[in-house]
Formats: C-alpha cells, structure tokens, sequence
C-alpha cells in the first residue's frame, strides 16, 4: 500500500493529485507544521533522514522529492497513462519541465518568501530599517524581475500547447502546479498572463485535483486561479 506522508500546504498535495488521478489506493499520514517557523514536524525524519515533504511509502520502499515521486508513480503504476510515448518531442519537453518546476520556477519564489519574512521579523529598532531596505532592494532589483521572466515565459509557452508537455495532459502539468500556485501566492497577480490563469482554472476543475484536496484537507496555495 502506498502511504504519503503529507504536510499541510506543500508540495505533497501534487502526488496526493497524482494518485487520483491514476486512480490508485493509498493512505495518508498527516503532519503540521510549526505555526511559528512553519517548518515540518521532527516526526518526518523517521521516514526520511532530511525530515521534509513529500516523501511517499510503497511497502518497504521509500521515494523522495517530488519530481522522483511523480515519475516513479507513473513509470510503475501509469501503464502508459500521464506521460508522453518515449523518444516523442513531447517526452523531451514532458523531462524538461518535470525538472524545470523545481530546478529553475521555485528558487526565485523561494527568495521571494525568505525576503518577504525578514522585512517582518521582528528586530531590534535600529536594525529594522537596514533590514528592511536590504530586502526591499533584493526583491526589487533581483527576485521580482526573476519571477516576472519566468511567469512570461510560462505564459508564452502556454500559448503553443494547451499543456506543458503538449496537447494531452501529463504529469508534468501536476509538477508544475505548484511554482504557478506559488506565484500567484508569492509573486503577485497573474492577471495579464490569461494563459496562465486560464490553466489554474482547469487545473483546479479536474475531479481528481479535488478529490485530493479532500482528501489532504486545507491548501492555501490554490491563489484563487
């Protein structure tokens, strides 16, 4: 049986998606994170040394990193479903962009979110200002710029294909769920990238995409696309 060990509103949801999509059993094992630092529990170090999500159980095997838990759930249970006929041009951008979400979309949304808590930690009142226009400045000169190249060219890339990896939907638009759900949280708006919109709407309508939200309980990266 498979088991996700799952931790509210991260990247655990896409294989919780994932799962239902291919109408696969499993169970799955709740963490918190601390409502301070709102890391993950110490608990999850004894599924996987690192202690992060998602990390998935499959008997006695144990599968990390989200871009590994998608392909290893297709290539094993997909019989051909989610994923692009291999040596296509499709498989190659279906690779890509299972690589791309986290390789090169996260880092700067994750600098976004680093920066964006250091202008609201609380400090001492002489480093306040020194802290806050360190940030201000990185974000405005560094960060926001990354995040804006990224959702345009995301928004291009959308307009060539209805789905990442080509014109049917594949588990590269699973993993590549959560940077776009993650921009609209952390990178601002989206509303002059339609196409961009317009797939987290779809995203967001698929059955088995709600099915797993019931199943994982709250999810505050949805964004409202």
């Amino acid at each position: 049986m498979i088991t996700v060990h799952h931790l509210n509103n991260s990247r655990s949801q896409r294989v919780l998606w994932l799962l239902e999509e291919l109408g696969l059993p499993y169970e799955i094992k709740h963490y918190q994170r601390d409502p301070k630092t709102m890391l993950a529990p110490p608990e999850l170090r004894a599924v996987h040394p690192l202690g992060k999500s998602p990390v998935i159980t499959d008997d006695r095997l144990v599968v990390a990193e989200s871009g590994a838990i998608l392909e290893y759930l297709v290539d094993r249970y997909g019989d051909g479903r989610l994923k692009p006929v291999a040596g296509t041009e499709d498989a190659l951008r279906y690779r890509y962009w299972m690589h791309y979400a986290e390789g090169s979309a996260m880092p700067p949304l994750l600098l976004k979110l680093v920066f964006d808590r250091i202008e609201r930690a609380p400090v001492p009142f002489f480093v306040k200002p020194i802290a806050r226009g360190i940030a201000a400045k990185a974000k405005a000169t560094f960060v926001q710029p990354q995040i804006d190249s990224h959702m345009n060219y995301l928004e291009a890339e959308l307009t060539r294909n209805p789905w990442f990896a080509g014109p049917q939907f594949t588990a590269a638009d699973v993993q590549m769920s959560f940077p776009l759900e993650a921009a609209v949280m952390r990178g601002g708006a989206v509303a002059r990238q339609p196409r961009i919109t317009d797939f987290l709407q779809r995203i967001h309508a698929r059955p088995a995409y709600r099915k797993a939200l019931e199943r994982g309980g709250p999810y505050e990266l949805l964004g409202g696309g």
